[in-house]
């Protein structure tokens, strides 16, 4: 989050570590329109997400609240009014999040892959170095360029020539908000671009025309970041399923045997997947649920069964 917000300017953003329920409701004095709306942990805001989500759909909150006359002190009927729309960033360490503000959001997943976590380490490293004193100087020039750079763009109508030709999955009814967050990406794409674009003017309106560039480089956006949020599982769920589907097969190969008669104990896959007790146990609930894996009794202790061999793994993605 802080990294992505790093790019944002000042006058844009508004941060906040917890927000009440109706705490929304009465930021009439703060200009939300066209700005990005931060809290740093969806916890924090789990009493506004009614709000959050109104904000989202509706692009406005209103509220009417009783309060006394100042002059009369009888009880008279304010209301209170906050615009959007707005661009809501939360980050969140929780393994189930409000489905219903998730199907408005893009979902972006930490990779906790072990290459990561080295990479994250070196990252770590250099920058006691004097090389990364210096990198992390130039970071900082780098971000006001990116600042200065987005307080040159006007709002201009974003025209998609090509949107007629384009297709989207229809097997569910929540791609009724994702299809329209992939053509919104695409209008980002081309205004972000609006300085090499030629600006026509049509009955009062100016407007900027997509390219089938823009449209290449929001496919490639949306396979990444939509085919994760059309999963039914997050993502690093997959991920875990995917690890079990290897281990079980690697296992079956070794003992000669059918994939299908493969049990396995919470310790023993732990210990194949390098994961702790209570995050696998998470991943291995979520997997029980959707009847991925069965939970068998052997004797005195519990195994599991595998019921998946990559079913439906290329409609996990976009």
């Amino acid at each position: 989050m802080e990294a992505v917000l790093g790019f944002c300017p000042e006058e844009d953003l508004e941060k906040y570590s917890a927000m009440t329920g109706q705490s929304l409701f009465y930021m009439g004095g703060v200009d939300l329109k066209h700005k990005v709306l931060a809290v740093v942990e969806e916890e924090g805001a789990e009493r506004a997400s009614y709000a959050l989500k109104l904000l989202q759909s509706e692009k406005e909150l209103t509220i009417a609240s009783t309060g006394k006359d100042g002059d009369t002190g009888k009880l008279i009927t304010h209301e209170y009014r906050v615009e959007g729309p707005v661009m809501i960033m939360l980050t969140t360490t929780a393994a189930d999040v409000d489905e219903e503000l998730l199907n408005r959001c893009l979902v972006l997943s930490v990779d906790e892959e072990r290459a990561q976590t080295r990479a994250i380490h070196d990252a770590q490293r250099r920058r006691r170095t004097i090389q990364g004193i210096v990198e992390r100087r130039r970071k900082e020039s780098l971000q006001k360029l990116h600042k200065n750079a987005q307080r040159l763009l006007r709002p201009l109508a974003v025209v998609n020539p090509f949107a007629e030709r384009l297709t989207f999955r229809d097997d569910k009814t929540r791609t009724r908000r994702d299809h329209n967050k992939y053509l919104g990406l695409i209008d980002a794409v081309a205004l972000v671009h609006q300085h090499q674009r030629t600006v026509g003017v049509r009955d009062g309106v100016e407007y900027i025309e997509a390219t089938a560039s823009d449209v290449q480089l929001a496919n490639k956006l949306a396979h990444e970041v939509l085919g994760r949020s059309l999963d039914e599982l997050p993502a690093q769920t997959r991920m875990v399923l995917q690890k079990l589907r290897t281990y079980v097969d690697e296992r079956a190969k070794r003992e000669s045997a059918d994939a299908g008669t493969v049990r396995f104990s919470r310790r023993e896959a732990r210990e194949a997947l390098g994961l702790g007790d209570t995050q696998l146990r998470v991943h291995l609930e979520r997997l029980e649920q959707l009847e991925l894996v069965l939970l068998h009794k052997a004797g005195a202790r519990f195994v599991y069964e595998l019921c998946f061999s990559g079913e439906g793994d290329d409609g996990a993605r976009f």
